[in-house]
């Protein structure tokens, strides 16, 4: 089984992470931000993978640190359960509608971090969630999954249902690309790693 858990604890945030890539889209999220948590849940019932998020940051500040600490320790989790990615897809371009919204989630676990993100028109909140915190989370994610990863809205007008395409799409993307293929013999690169 592809895993890794994690237990992070600063100042600002105490978080307890467990994820497995080959899992059935399971869920336990406690992050303290409702719309958060229900984003994480989504992105791992699509992706199929299991993930479980305890987190416990100092939301009377604000959100941000809960968020951004979050997208670390689940890019670090992720990068550790993906091992020396011998055999796995490598790439992935995932389209998803949400009702009116419609975003392109483009993805490679190249080894190297690097982040696109391509969204307009969100309002500032969703509820009490400020939606500048979905760019922060990614970032958090790419930096430390050393992911390359394009996230571009092609179009819509609910804020909640842009951001949930986005976060759909990032789960189905990050299954498609993780996926081990049998025609792939070891890491899938000319370079020989990743």
């Amino acid at each position: 089984m592809r895993k890794a858990k994690i237990e992070r604890k600063t100042n600002e945030t105490s978080i307890a992470l467990d994820l497995t890539i080959d899992g059935t889209g399971r869920s336990s999220i406690d992050t303290g931000v409702g719309f958060f948590d229900h984003m994480l849940t989504l992105m791992t019932k699509h992706g199929l993978f299991d993930l479980r998020v305890a987190c416990d940051g100092d939301l009377n500040v604000d959100q941000h640190h809960s968020v951004e600490d979050i997208g670390i320790a689940l890019g670090q989790t992720f990068q550790e359960a993906l091992g020396n990615k011998e055999g796995i897809t490598r790439y992935a371009n995932v389209t998803t509608p949400m009702d009116e919204a419609l975003s392109t989630i483009s993805l490679d676990i190249s080894g190297r971090p690097y982040f696109v993100y391509n969204i307009e028109g969100l309002k500032d909140k969703v509820g009490n969630f400020d939606t500048e915190l979905v760019e922060e989370f990614f970032q958090a994610f790419v930096s430390n999954a050393k992911v390359t990863l394009h996230i571009n809205l092609a179009y819509g007008k609910n804020t909640h249902h842009m951001i949930e395409s986005i976060f759909k799409g990032f789960g189905r993307a990050l299954d498609e690309a993780t996926q081990k293929n049998p025609r792939i013999k070891g890491i899938p690169s000319t370079k020989g790693s990743l």
